[in-house]
């Protein structure tokens, strides 16, 4: 599985406007297999968590709210690249063939 970090990298979607790529993602997103959505989302609460558990701890220590707005920040570096790559393979097959001709 390629890994695509920006939505442009995704062939069939790089002549495509933002809004117009979101639309085509969010709609292979739909397609998505259970086991894909499970996993995908298993992974969002492995990014998740450890905000939670930071927070918990703000008691005893300041930074780790510093660390919790980090990894918060972070998280669509992390999960959206997932994301992309796991819907760009049920894009439509048609989109794909007339940006090759």
């Amino acid at each position: 599985m390629k890994i695509y970090t920006s939505t442009k990298k995704i062939p069939g979607l790089d002549n495509m406007s933002l809004p117009e790529r979101m639309a085509a993602l969010e709609q292979a997103a739909r397609k998505m297999s259970v086991p894909e959505k499970t996993m995908l989302n298993v992974i969002k609460l492995f990014v998740i968590i450890p905000v939670f558990v930071l927070l918990l701890r703000v008691v005893e220590n300041w930074w780790s709210l510093a660390w919790a707005g980090l990894i918060l920040l972070l998280y669509p570096l992390f999960v959206k690249p997932l994301q992309y790559s796991i819907s760009a393979k049920y894009l439509p097959k048609n989109k794909l063939e007339d940006d090759d001709e």
